[in-house]
């Protein structure tokens, strides 16, 4: 059974999702665009229609989606005899995200090194640096792990 869309609830969704992204640090636009992708049934929608349910400019749907796109959240494509785009949100959304920062997440483990060592060993400069590179080659040695159940407790049916 399918229930009916409240359009006016999805609509407050997406503007409330977009503030607690924007919060976290996501650009605004994006953050609108990628709410909205999430929110239509099919996971796809032109820039016309992005630009029509948020009343944006097609200059910031552009904007935006060639962000998300940078980040690899969506996908551009054109179905043979359409003449416009359509923006596509990735089925494997924040599994991508959260892999391509496990990957960040251990360059910058690497990196601290060098801030430890600069700062001279002992110090308490150099304690936190170590404190905070130990955290992130924690999250991103347990990363792969986490992301091996979740494919699990994806693909089971039940």
């Amino acid at each position: 059974m399918v229930s009916e869309r409240d359009e006016e609830a999805l609509a407050r969704f997406v503007e409330r999702f977009a503030i607690d992204l924007s919060e976290a640090g996501f650009p605004r636009m994006p953050a609108r665009i990628l709410a909205a992708l999430l929110t239509t049934e099919s996971g796809v929608a032109t820039a016309s229609e992005l630009g029509e349910s948020l009343k944006i400019s097609p200059a910031a749907v552009s904007g935006a989606v060639r962000y998300l796109m940078q980040l690899e959240l969506v996908t551009k494509r054109r179905e043979p005899g359409r003449r416009h785009d359509e923006y596509q949100i990735r089925d494997d959304l924040w599994y991508e995200a959260v892999g391509r920062k496990d990957r960040i997440y251990a360059r910058w483990a690497q990196t601290l090194n060098e801030g430890i060592a600069a700062a001279g060993p002992g110090t308490a400069a150099a304690d936190r640096l170590e404190d905070t590179r130990r955290f992130f080659e924690f999250v991103s040695t347990e990363t792969p792990a986490m992301m091996r159940r979740w494919r699990a407790i994806r693909e089971d049916p039940s």
